[in-house]
C-alpha cells in the first residue's frame, strides 16, 4: 500500500472517531489507457471535500456526487466509466474504461436511554452490544454511575436541558423514554419534540399513554407534535422481563432505522 493510499484509510478511521460520515470510492477495474489504475483510493466528504484522487477532471467529479447521493441513502455503489467519447457524455477522452466501488461510512446511530432502572439498564446493554453509540441519562445521578450502567458511552445526570446542550439529538439519534412514571415524561417530553430524531418512544400502558398525552395537552403542547411519539414502546412480543422488553424496543427501533417507519403491533 502506498503511502496516499494509508493517508486515505488512516483519514477514514478518524473520521469514524470523529463520527464524521465520509464516503470511500475505489477504483475496482480498469482497462486500457486510464489516469489512475485498480486500488486508487479516495475519500469524499458530505461537503464535496476531498482527499486523494482517483484522476481528476470530469470523471472525479462524477463520482463525488455518487459518493454524495451514497451518503445521503446509506447504499454502496459500483460506477462504470467509459474514457473514451464526451459527445456520447463520457467523462474523458483517455480510450479506457473503469469502474469505481463508492461505499458510504455513516457515523454510528446513537441510542439515547432516557431512564436508567431496570429496563433502561437492560437497553443500554442491548443498544452497545447491537453496534449503536449509547447515551444513558438519568434524573438519579445514582443511577447512571459506571458500575450500573457500565456499557453506556456516555452517562449523564441532571437537568435533560443541559444533557441536550452537550449532547444534542440530531437525525441519527432514537430517543427511549423508560422512566419511572407520568410526571417525567411530561416534564421531559416538551424538550424533545421539536428535535430531529427518528424515533422517540415512551414506555408504559396505552392508559399511562394517554394520561400522559392528556397533561401535555394541557400544558398547549401541539397534538401533532405528540403524534411523533410511538407510545406503548416497543414491537409486541409478549416480553416480560427488563431484558425482553429491552429486546422489543431494540426491535422497533431497529426496524425505524431500517426505513420501514412506524409499525404496528406496538406493546400495549
Amino acid at each position: 500500500m502506498n503511502g496516499e493510499d494509508r493517508h486515505v484509510l488512516e483519514e477514514l478511521l478518524a473520521a469514524q472517531a470523529r463520527r464524521e460520515a465520509v464516503a470511500l470510492a475505489v477504483i475496482v477495474r480498469d482497462e486500457g489507457s486510464v489516469p489512475r489504475h485498480a486500488g486508487t483510493k479516495m475519500l469524499i466528504y458530505a461537503d464535496g471535500r476531498t482527499l486523494g484522487t482517483i484522476g481528476g477532471g470530469e470523471m472525479e467529479s462524477r463520482v463525488v456526487a455518487a459518493a454524495q447521493e451514497a451518503l445521503r441513502d446509506g447504499r454502496t455503489r459500483m460506477v462504470p466509466y467509459s474514457l473514451v467519447d464526451p459527445r456520447r457524455g463520457d467523462p474523458g477522452v483517455c480510450g479506457g474504461q473503469v469502474e469505481v466501488y463508492v461505499e458510504p461510512h455513516l457515523s454510528p446511530a446513537t441510542l439515547y436511554v432516557l431512564g436508567c432502572g431496570h429496563v433502561g439498564q437492560a437497553l443500554v446493554s442491548l443498544g452497545r452490544w447491537v453496534g449503536y453509540r449509547v447515551i444513558a441519562w438519568d434524573d438519579r445521578a445514582e443511577l447512571v454511575a459506571p458500575e450500573r450502567v457500565p456499557e453506556a458511552d456516555v452517562r449523564l445526570s441532571g437537568p435533560l436541558a443541559e444533557a441536550l446542550a452537550t449532547h444534542p439529538v440530531d437525525a441519527h439519534t432514537y430517543l427511549a423514554l423508560v422512566t419511572r412514571n407520568v410526571g417525567l415524561d411530561r416534564q421531559l417530553l416538551p424538550q424533545l419534540l421539536d428535535t430531529p430524531s427518528p424515533y422517540i418512544g415512551v414506555m408504559g400502558s396505552r392508559r399511562r399513554w394517554e394520561e400522559t398525552k392528556r397533561q401535555l395537552l394541557a400544558d398547549g403542547v401541539p397534538a401533532d407534535k405528540l403524534a411523533r411519539v410511538t407510545s406503548p414502546i416497543g414491537l409486541e412480543l409478549n416480553a416480560e422481563s427488563p431484558a425482553e422488553i429491552a429486546v422489543s424496543i431494540m426491535a422497533q427501533i431497529i426496524m425505524t432505522q431500517r426505513g420501514r417507519g412506524q409499525v404496528p403491533g406496538a406493546r400495549g
